[in-house]
């Protein structure tokens, strides 16, 4: 592509909900340098907000790159760099597990790029339409994959939260990525699950595309309160345009995992 003035209109809330004493949530937005995150600090887990911070944390000075491929592997780099960090004080105070997930959005050159971790979402909107991107690394997804259990069924499943995959529990982590091309007028919504615990993905749909990024942001977690927020909630939306050189909005949405 040649030269194409960038817009990323961003959207963030988060809230610690109705439930929980402390958020371990955390979130980072720096669209000058194509980067978005959230991150879920593992609940029943020792210092889960102190994992979030340390995720966001290593992610936090990387600088607008030269390539989207420099921009992956700079964004793998620190999340490793994070989770070596996480898994050395886990194990000076005993061998604790001080774990997060992480879903991480990077946008360079006209495409983007979804590295995750765990159970907090990435979604992308298109032309009317909201694909989840990322998978959730779940016991109840992975039975839904092999289709032990139907959708209805994974509702009420228990255990439907335990997360399969997380940063700071293994020594080399899993990350998944889903990567295409970005056209104007694509939204982005990131999450944890505090929202899709009580939100529906039609209802996420209705709001963004009816708000500006943080009005958007703010409906979703006044939604979520009004239902109960038996979770941490956060949300990021960001919505892509081109001040010229528009891409063709017929380029394909990944495939959901």
């Amino acid at each position: 592509m040649g030269e194409v003035q960038t817009l990323f209109e961003t959207g963030a809330a988060t809230h610690v909900g109705l439930v929980r004493r402390r958020n371990e949530d955390c979130y980072l937005t720096r669209p000058e340098a194509g980067i978005w995150v959230v991150a879920d600090g593992m609940g029943g887990h020792e210092d889960g907000d102190f994992a979030s911070h340390a995720v966001i944390d290593a992610l936090k000075s990387v600088e607008a790159p030269t390539s989207a491929s420099e921009l992956l592997t700079v964004c793998e780099n620190r999340i490793f760099d994070a989770n070596a960090r996480l898994k050395e004080i886990g194990r000076q105070r005993g061998g604790v597990i001080i774990g997060t997930t992480v879903a991480v959005l990077l946008a360079s050159d006209g495409y983007f790029a979804c590295v995750w971790s765990g159970d907090s979402r990435i979604y992308m909107v298109r032309q009317g339409n909201i694909t989840q991107v990322s998978r959730d690394h779940t016991e109840v997804q992975d039975l839904l994959t092999s289709g032990v259990i139907t959708p209805e069924e994974a509702g009420t499943w228990a255990g439907s939260n335990a997360i399969t995959r997380a940063i700071g529990v293994v020594d080399l982590p899993e990350l998944e990525m889903s990567s295409g091309p970005v056209a104007a007028g694509d939204v982005f919504v990131m999450c944890t699950d505090g929202l899709t615990r009580h939100v529906e993905d039609n209802e996420i749909l209705r709001c963004v595309s009816a708000d500006k990024p943080q009005q958007a942001c703010d409906h979703l977690i006044r939604l979520t309160l009004e239902r109960g927020a038996v979770d941490n909630v956060t949300v990021i939306v960001v919505q892509y345009s081109l001040e010229r050189g528009l891409p063709d909005l017929d380029a394909s949405v990944p495939e959901s995992p």
